[in-house]
């Protein structure tokens, strides 16, 4: 399956299963929300304390893995992780970035203020996935 074929799939969804590898090397998986933007990145919000958090941050290899709603069909994209900081002031690039992963996924907040703040008291970062592979049955 070609990248493209792929994140044409998973554009139009919204959740999907992150999968990190473990320190023993075993997989570990996450019911996530995502975005794809305009760079064909996949975006997600986390937050620093959690397992797949420490898991990228020692492999930065991650699946994600998003069914068609039938669950017939599905894509699985591979991908090398990068993980911004963690937000630390309310306009910061990473508080920039799930301002923008946020109205990919759920449109507009109703106080963006209380929002930045937030993700600083909760410690948030943004994943960025880059596509190195793709497979599934989505035809």
């Amino acid at each position: 399956m070609e990248i493209s074929d792929a994140l044409d799939f998973v554009r139009g969804r919204r959740q999907g299963i992150l999968v990190t590898l473990k320190s023993d090397g075993r997989p570990q998986s996450s019911n996530i929300a995502f975005a794809v933007d305009d760079d064909e990145v996949i975006l997600i919000s986390v937050t620093d304390s959690r397992a797949k958090t420490r898991n990228l941050r020692r492999d930065p290899r991650a699946s994600l893995h998003v069914n068609r709603d039938d669950f017939y069909a599905y894509a699985v994209i591979e991908a090398d992780v990068e993980a911004m900081p963690v937000t630390t002031d309310p306009h910061d690039a990473t508080a920039e970035a799930l301002v923008a992963y946020y109205r990919a996924v759920a449109g507009e907040h109703d106080d963006w203020d209380e929002y930045r703040r937030a993700m600083i008291d909760e410690g948030r970062l943004v994943l960025r996935l880059h596509p190195t592979h793709a497979y599934g049955m989505i035809g």
